[in-house]
């Protein structure tokens, strides 16, 4: 069988970068002895085998066989020592950002300038900011700089935005009540006028009602109709940090270190016990709530949490891609990121527990929002420019401590750790004063532009498609009536939804909105609807609009574990030739020959009117693409690659983590490990 696995710029094929590293096993097969290895701790014996759990799932095992037993030791001491960083500015990102786009004289190098050429907004200067408000028609909006600098909170970003009628000078006098002084934080605007707010918890009990009313007032008259403002508090309504946690250590147990049995009951029973898919249904059906609020009631809401910077995070960014189809394109995902994730200051360093310090503080909540956003592409698979394969990719990136997206809490640790970092390193930085790391965004310095394609939906179904209508290449646009009804996932006789409705000012109940089956069809009738029930029933009972708003459905049943992610290096899971790459690989070839067929249609139309039409236009076609399976040639047979399946693009075929192998010789891949190892203080150690 063919092998294949898309190629990564920065790591070779069995390169581990060492913040990806959940844990360190060293083994003595003779004596039986297994040894969880952390920073600073010794070895009393000589290992045979060296597995490495990380936090992309996969499993890496070494064998020792041709290496000595001193130089075993090292290796595995090394390797535990150096993917437990005590400080931020230990991470491998600094040297190399130091290295890679500093020269000696503070010019940049490689021709590379990080963050540049992005289309796509940092939000990192008010005129990004403005243009979002502009997008959105948030014109009682206004960019807020009182945090220039930093200087009145460490969390916050720079900009931001809050309503017009709230003067800095005010914002100021409330900012000691809130945690962490995180102030209350614009996110979306809709049509309607309808504002999404998120803001960190009132720390003065006293001032609690007054400083509600003030917050509630300034929103209320940035609508056009003054509507009310209600408030959601996700404390009290969503699964903790801790919870969510635990569900994810035990997903990653059933999927990677058990031994994989899907077929049978104790495999799927033992997955629902992890309570991981129930948490994901949690997230998506809260952001379904406030989406009622705010398209159905016409009504701001207020998201608000203990620090601001965990669940509304989740929340805020779910809700914008139910309502906005801006952020279901790639670049509007991505900006969605930023706004939502970076620069409202989740704490990626903490969360990802990159320094292995706390593990009380770390949880995936980033990888929940990702499954929550896959969960919604599954069924709406056209509402999307991006794919799975995209959203894998982005996750895998966490554990790339190159990139200043997922690498600290807050802008300002960025620019503080940048700043000291070069300084210590006599790193000549220009006017700028720091480093400046690379974003994610720039996905050149990972895959070639064939690889990126992979990135790209040809179903999508967004506002720049083209058509062709008797011959001539128009934009796309669908009525409604043209939409197939097989997209909502269900039957239309069964589309029929009762929601246990409940409208609440901070809609205190946790499973208000629970979407499921009426149980009898002939009691319809008889059965007195809330405006929240009619709502997402005459929501439902219309063929989707892809460009509209999306609601996912939330019955047991539409939700499923997402096994690209987590069961793509397990070869007993890998279905070759099977899974959704081959409808992938079959529309990925028809969109190319619809492309191709276009410009081809576009170069006759351009033709001299002497022109034939069986001339040859006589620009050579071009050999760009958005897909990466390419049409195949009349003279080709269409055939199915040998290397597709299940876990494409990511192939288990050769990686070390199969039980069937007994390990990789580890001298195939630290070649002159001995001599780096000599260099190191550890090699001065008493073993």
């Amino acid at each position: 069988m063919q092998r294949f696995q898309v190629a990564n710029r920065l790591l070779g094929e069995h390169d581990v970068p060492l913040a990806c590293v959940e844990q360190v096993v060293t083994v003595n097969d003779a004596k039986g002895k297994q040894k969880v290895l952390c920073s600073n701790q010794k070895l009393k014996f000589n290992p045979t085998e060296l597995i490495l759990y990380c936090k992309d799932f996969r499993i890496i095992r070494f064998r020792f066989d041709e290496a000595g037993p001193q130089s075993a030791k090292k290796v595995c001491l090394a390797i535990a020592h150096y993917s437990q960083p005590a400080d931020p500015q230990l991470l491998f990102g600094f040297e190399y950002v130091g290295k890679q786009y500093y020269g000696s004289l503070g010019e940049r190098v490689n021709g590379v300038d990080p963050g540049g050429g992005l289309q796509m907004p940092l939000f990192d200067r008010p005129s990004e900011w403005d243009r979002e408000i502009k997008r959105t028609g948030a014109a009682e909006w206004r960019v807020c700089s009182i945090n220039e600098g930093y200087i009145v909170s460490s969390s916050l970003p720079e900009y931001f935005v809050v309503p017009v009628s709230l003067a800095d000078q005010d914002l100021k006098q409330y900012l000691c009540f809130f945690t962490a002084h995180r102030i209350p934080l614009w996110c979306w605007n809709h049509p309607n006028g309808s504002a999404l707010v998120r803001m960190a918890s009132i720390s003065d009990p006293l001032q609690q009602r007054k400083l509600d009313q003030r917050i509630c007032s300034a929103i209320t008259k940035s609508h056009p109709q003054r509507s009310d403002v209600l408030k959601s508090d996700l404390d009290k309504n969503l699964p903790n940090i801790q919870d969510i946690q635990a569900a994810f250590v035990k997903v990653r147990q059933i999927c990677v270190i058990e031994p994989f049995e899907e077929s049978e009951e104790k495999w799927l029973s033992s997955m629902e016990s992890s309570r991981w898919l129930e948490y994901v249904r949690a997230f998506l059906k809260h952001s379904a709530e406030v989406v009622y609020l705010l398209e159905g009631k016409h009504v701001s809401v207020i998201l608000q949490e203990e620090e601001d910077r965990d669940l509304s995070c989740v929340v805020s960014s779910l809700v914008q891609l139910m309502l906005d189809p801006h952020f279901r394109s790639l670049t509007g995902f991505q900006s969605l990121v930023q706004k939502e994730w970076v620069m409202a200051g989740h704490r990626f360093l903490d969360r990802c527990n990159h320094l292995k310090k706390n593990d009380k503080e770390e949880s995936p909540l980033f990888q929940l929002f990702l499954d929550c956003v896959w969960q919604i592409i599954n069924q709406y698979p056209a509402a999307f420019e991006f794919t799975e394969t995209y959203l894998t990719v982005l996750s895998d990136s966490m554990w790339i401590p190159v990139f200043s997206t997922f690498l600290f809490n807050c802008p300002q640790q960025r620019t503080e750790n940048s700043m000291d970092f070069a300084k210590s390193k006599c790193i000549p930085v220009g006017e700028e004063k720091a480093l400046r790391f690379p974003p994610v965004w720039d996905w050149s310095q990972q895959f070639t532009p064939k690889d990126q394609a992979l990135f790209n939906n040809p179903m999508y179904v967004g506002k720049g498609a083209t058509c062709v209508q008797n011959g001539a290449v128009k934009s796309f646009r669908r009525t409604k009536k043209n939409y197939s009804s097989t997209l909502r996932g269900m039957p239309s006789s069964l589309r029929n939804i009762l929601m246990d409705g409940h409208d609440s000012f901070t809609l205190t109940r946790r499973n208000s909105l629970v979407s499921r089956l009426k149980p009898d069809f002939s009691q319809i009738r008889e059965v007195v609807e809330s405006p929240t029930e009619r709502f997402f029933r005459d929501w439902v009972s219309r063929p989707a609009d892809l460009q509209g708003m999306l609601i996912p459905q939330l019955l047991p049943s539409h939700l499923a574990l997402w096994r690209l992610y987590f069961l793509r290096w397990v070869p007993e899971a890998s279905i070759p030739k099977g899974g959704p790459v081959t409808a992938y690989h079959k529309l990925s070839q028809l969109a190319d020959e619809v492309e191709k067929l276009q410009s081809q249609l576009r170069q006759y139309k351009g033709a001299t009117p002497a022109s034939t039409p069986t001339s040859t236009p006589s620009a050579p076609p071009s050999d760009h693409s958005r897909m990466y399976f390419k049409a195949c040639s009349t003279l080709e047979p269409s055939s199915t690659p040998e290397y597709l399946s299940s876990s494409f693009p990511f192939s288990p075929v050769g990686n070390m983590c199969r039980r069937s192998i007994l390990g990789t010789p580890l001298s195939k891949f630290l070649n002159g490990a001995k001599i780096w190892l000599s260099t190191e203080t550890l090699a001065n150690e008493a073993l």
